[in-house]
């Protein structure tokens, strides 16, 4: 016989890597303990990707060009960042999850929902969730915070919380009062514009909005004025996902005739890889590995992957595509078939090429999507791609 509760209180467990970026290097360098660290440029033409506590002490914050950060906090440490070393240790700590969790989400590069429900009755959710974060500690020397509640939103506002380093457990009795004299800042999702007009209408706290007739909520901002008076008054039915190194788009082209012209298939590779890099950043998504496929005419199939650090941008995923394909094309017979896959998808938009890449850069990106955007995502291609 079996007993299936419809509607069993549900225990979401969410972890976030505290100052991601700026603990790996400090791992890496123990002489940046202490000190303000600023990742994501030693030259002005950078922007901020990750910052300490202390430097954030002097209004340093996130995406903020290194130029002005300099300005506020000239004796911090300015690291150029290694993506490549922080996606090495975000695998590190999915790997754990992944072992002792039942299901879990890998949210972004340094984030995990993990569900956690019914464990109560066996070990003790609060238990398991604090010996968790003990063993990523211990396994990867970094620091963790970590919420437990009844669903996503609250989780994630608990370990927001808990910073730094800290747990932070809100059970389902103390929801609302643990909410209610938050910041509506603290809300998930709440964006900069919809927090000045909300702010300008006198709503400064969680608590008010709560009091809010949804009715209202919904005629000021629409649909998102519904979900963020859910969020407000905890309610989250947003189920964690389960996360897999599968989660994968991809594109492929079926040639009318075969062919061995190299060129051709290059081109083809290559614009794949520009319209798939196109919807990851539409998606707010990464990626961390590309796959290349090939079909000769006599229907023989082969696929080349490489692990990358995690990325969404055209000039690195074609790049890695471009090789793939070079290196898994050594028949010269007639090619039916090309492909290109992005797997180990997360969310995320960090933009890691700043590390190197000049400020036109970015705003080439941003002038080539918005293209994209309106005209559709064939409209604009990189010459190597004509």
């Amino acid at each position: 016989m079996c007993l299936i509760i419809e509607d069993m209180e549900r225990s979401i467990a969410h972890i976030d890597m505290d100052t991601f970026f700026v603990s790996v290097e400090r791992l890496v360098n123990p002489k940046l303990v202490g000190r303000p660290v600023v990742v994501g440029g030693t030259s002005d033409r950078g922007v901020v990707a990750g910052c300490s506590y202390e430097a954030r002490s002097f209004g340093v914050h996130s995406g903020m060009p290194v130029k002005m950060a300099r300005q506020l906090c000239s004796e911090a440490a300015y690291v150029r960042g290694d993506m490549e070393l922080y996606s090495k240790y975000s695998d590190q700590v999915t790997e754990i999850v992944a072992e002792a969790a039942p299901l879990y989400e890998k949210a972004s590069i340094d984030e995990h929902y993990i569900d956690i429900t019914g464990l109560d009755h066996f070990f003790g959710c609060l238990k398991w969730s604090t010996e968790l974060r003990q063993r990523i500690i211990r396994e990867t020397g970094l620091p963790v915070s970590l919420g437990l509640s009844v669903n996503k939103t609250v989780s994630k506002i608990a370990t927001g919380e808990a910073k730094p380093n800290g747990l932070r457990n809100v059970p389902t009795n103390i929801v609302q009062p643990f909410l209610n004299p938050l910041s509506i800042r603290k809300i998930p999702m709440l964006g900069p514009q919809t927090f000045k007009l909300l702010r300008s209408m006198g709503i400064i706290t969680i608590g008010t909005l709560s009091t809010i007739p949804p009715e209202m909520m919904e005629r000021l901002l629409g649909k998102n004025g519904i979900s963020l008076w859910k969020k407000a008054n905890g309610i989250d039915p947003t189920p964690v996902q389960s996360w897999s190194s599968q989660k994968s788009m991809s594109s492929e082209r079926t040639f009318e005739q075969d062919t061995t012209d190299v060129q051709l298939l290059e081109t083809m590779i290559i614009r794949m890889s520009e319209e798939l890099a196109f919807e990851l950043r539409s998606k707010q998504k990464m990626t961390s590995c590309v796959t290349v496929k090939i079909r000769y005419s006599n229907f023989d199939t082969h696929t080349l992957q490489k692990k990358i650090p995690y990325t969404s941008f055209d000039h690195i995923i074609r790049g890695v595509a471009k090789t793939l394909f070079r290196q898994l094309y050594n028949r010269r017979m007639l090619i039916r078939l090309v492909g290109v896959r992005l797997s180990n998808l997360i969310s995320g938009t960090y933009q890691m090429n700043l590390f190197e890449d000049a400020p036109e850069m970015i705003r080439l990106y941003h002038s080539m999507d918005s293209i994209r955007q309106k005209f559709g995502k064939q409209a604009i291609h990189s010459a190597s791609a004509l």
